[in-house]
């Protein structure tokens, strides 16, 4: 799955353009390394996003298409802010 579409399917980020936008800015780094939105996301990836003053880092646990957003949070687990 695309780097943009997990980040919406997770509910990490509300939309896809909007997590399409912070890969082109970098603000989205996979295990360590500036991301592109196409990037293909596997089981066991770590993933950071920059927020202004803050840092998230999640590891992908599960990658599906589609998730009730009740259950969005088990797609992730954070790792460290």
């Amino acid at each position: 799955m695309r780097l943009d579409k997990f980040l919406k399917v997770s509910r990490l980020i509300k939309r896809r353009t909007v997590a399409n936008e912070a890969c082109d800015n970098g603000l989205i780094s996979v295990n360590g390394k500036p991301a592109r939105a196409s990037y293909d996301v596997k089981v066991g990836d770590r993933i950071t996003l920059s927020f202004g003053q803050r840092t998230l880092t999640v590891e992908v646990v599960s990658v599906q298409e589609t998730v009730k957003q009740a259950d969005a949070v088990t797609l992730y687990r954070e790792v460290g802010r």
